[in-house]
């Protein structure tokens, strides 16, 4: 036989007896394919019963922008930028850059409501990099994000200020070993 408890507070920390505060992890890499690995942990977590965001802040293609979210389970929602391509380039038209606005706007507000306890922001460095979102509009953001909010930062050439910022940082590297 197999039974499940019901914990309605498994996420609340209400009734801890000190405060939990959320961490910012960077993950960061020259080339760009640990997305993998920031998912899986994404995944997990959900499955455990705690609500995630993901935010692709460059991809696009298929018309997924924040008010049409996919939704990975119970507690997972994953949103694009509702655009027709991927962004490759800074040099975007009024339209893409209005996209992309939209979803950084969203992507502060819903995180500022406490909705999820995990948000995953792919691709962020490429857009600062890009200049397409100002680097002190995201280090507000994380300075003034609820305190139990855990941010996972991912893109390759991080910002020095968000580094410094990040309570781990993990580098993926490749090795060609004989």
């Amino acid at each position: 036989m197999v039974a499940q408890l019901e914990t309605p507070s498994l996420n609340s920390t209400d009734s801890l007896p000190y405060p939990v505060e959320g961490l910012v992890q960077v993950f960061t890499s020259s080339h760009r394919n640990f997305f993998t690995s920031v998912m899986s942990q994404a995944l997990r977590i959900a499955g455990q019963g705690t609500p995630v965001l993901v935010v692709q802040f460059l991809k696009g293609g298929i018309r997924q922008g924040h008010d049409r979210p996919i939704q990975m389970g119970k507690n997972l929602d994953w949103i694009r930028c509702n655009l027709p391509r991927c962004i490759d380039t800074p040099h975007l038209d009024e339209s893409e850059t209005q996209a992309l606005q939209d979803l950084w706007q969203y992507t502060q507000q819903i995180v500022s409501a406490s909705k999820y306890s995990l948000v995953v922001l792919d691709e962020l460095s490429l857009a600062i990099n890009f200049g397409l979102i100002p680097e002190a509009e995201v280090l507000e953001f994380l300075a003034n994000r609820p305190p139990h909010v855990d941010i996972i930062l991912t893109g390759p050439e991080m910002p020095k200020s968000l580094l410094e910022v990040a309570d781990q940082i993990t580098e993926i590297r490749r090795t060609h070993r004989p």
